[in-house]
């Protein structure tokens, strides 16, 4: 992986490789960690270790394995300390929006269903270690061999870390559909239905068990529990909608985390939350809504969404 510099195997990386590398370091750290702002910062970690490395007279052969494994350790260290915070967080978690739809080289990922809002859910129930293997494995593709030296685990202790992250990801794998263009207007067809206040179509669209989870972490006024079930989601995404409206709400249809979703603003452009859309079979189950204005202040200015909506009829 490393050699000394003057050696045949060395090539420089800070600055002839830095925007090829980025991407799957993002790649890396947003998946460990479900948060843009902390991925963004382990990249930048990762590259000052790597540029000092090359400083200290050590040449890197092969760049990609460098920087997965500074990228992945980074990651497993900030995760330990944030599953701690977020053992406090107050309503419910969710991982910070990726808009990706937007071509922005520094946050481009590959877009499958580990980088969908649910599916970031689903993974913040390993530990980090069994995170950095299962991702490793099963989204990057790593052998044993790599990934037992980027987490300094034997190769028999990393299949079984795998084995065991696989079924616990295996008993509550949410439900995915490839077909985007397909999501995209399942998701315009929802929207329409509910300007329309159109009950029926809303039920046909929303599977039996949808749920509309929200996140304000405390910070913005946001749902204490899920809401559950067609109906109640139906009638509460209508009043969302009329309350929207009366305050001047924007709402532009964008993609988020590969799936379809619906940014919002305040009169003033001011961001005021990503909702996505999780489709499957069809029909949509699943309604993600960040409002936390932490978790949104990498998309752009970000308003008072509590003082926007206490503004009297």
């Amino acid at each position: 992986m490393v050699g000394r510099a003057g050696s045949w195997l060395y090539r420089p990386v800070t600055v002839l490789q830095h925007d090829e590398l980025r991407p799957l370091m993002f790649s890396i750290a947003y998946r460990m960690l479900g948060s843009v702002a902390e991925a963004e910062d382990i990249v930048q970690d990762a590259f000052l270790r790597m540029y000092k490395s090359e400083l200290d007279g050590t040449a890197i052969d092969s760049p990609d394995a460098f920087a997965t494994t500074i990228t992945t350790r980074l990651a497993i260290d900030a995760l330990r300390s944030a599953r701690v915070r977020r053992e406090h967080y107050v309503g419910q978690w969710l991982p910070e929006p990726l808009i990706t739809s937007d071509d922005e080289p520094a946050r481009r990922v590959e877009t499958d269903e580990t980088i969908s809002t649910a599916f970031l859910v689903l993974l913040e129930t390993l530990a980090p270690v069994e995170r950095a293997v299962f991702l490793l494995r099963e989204v990057f593709g790593y052998g044993y061999d790599e990934i037992a030296g980027i987490v300094e685990k034997s190769e028999s202790n990393c299949r079984q870390i795998l084995a065991r992250a696989k079924r616990a990801i295996a008993e509550r794998r949410p439900r995915f559909e490839a077909d985007r263009q397909h999501q995209a207007e399942l998701a315009k067809s929802f929207l329409t239905a509910a300007n329309e206040g159109n009950m029926e179509a809303l039920h046909q669209l929303l599977a039996d068990d949808v749920v509309f989870v929200g996140d304000g972490g405390g910070n913005a006024p946001a749902l204490e529990h899920p809401v559950g079930g067609p109906v109640q989601v139906a009638r509460f995404f209508i009043g969302l909608l009329k309350q929207s409206a009366r305050v001047g709400m924007r709402i532009e249809p964008v993609e988020a985390n590969g799936q379809p979703a619906l940014r919002v603003f305040s009169p003033r452009d001011e961001v005021l939350g990503v909702l996505t859309f999780g489709v499957a079979d069809g029909q949509i189950h699943t309604m993600h809504s960040v409002i936390n204005p932490e978790k949104l202040t990498h998309l752009g200015q970000v308003g008072d969404l509590g003082a926007l909506l206490s503004q009297p009829s």
